[in-house]
């Protein structure tokens, strides 16, 4: 995975990620944007962001995660997760801000760790939550 690569908006559909899909059409939409404008355009491509709410409302994907920790769950899909801490995330978007240098994609990702080893680092700091039995 590098800075060519873009979620492949056919399978978005065929598989009903519209979420995929959605950001994939409005990063297209700013570069065709930014062609006909001349406007100078800098994407950061985050994987998977994690990190503290600082917002009054929980948001989707800590929903989620929310509820598997306090509910519980059988399993889970052991796949290997890409993902970055919220603050990394800030820290890229204010380096492609002031560096006039910055052009083009930049993918925004720290760490590649399969699920099971997530629950289980999650496990040894938190050891009173619900976790995924396998």
């Amino acid at each position: 995975m590098d800075e060519t690569c873009c979620s492949d908006e056919e399978h978005c559909r065929t598989t009903e990620n519209w979420y995929s899909l959605s950001k994939t059409e409005a990063e297209s939409e700013a570069w065709e944007y930014a062609k006909r404008t001349g406007l100078d355009v800098v994407a950061i491509c985050p994987t998977l962001i994690l990190g503290r709410i600082l917002q009054s409302t929980v948001n989707a994907s800590a929903k989620a995660l929310i509820k598997i920790l306090k509910d519980g769950c059988n399993s889970l899909e052991n796949r290997l997760r890409l993902i970055v801490d919220a603050r990394d995330v800030v820290e890229e978007q204010v380096l492609a801000y002031e560096m006039p240098e910055a052009k083009g994609r930049y993918i925004c990702m720290a760490h590649a760790i399969k699920v099971k080893d997530l629950v289980e680092k999650l496990r040894s700091t938190y050891p009173n939550n619900n976790y995924p039995k396998r």
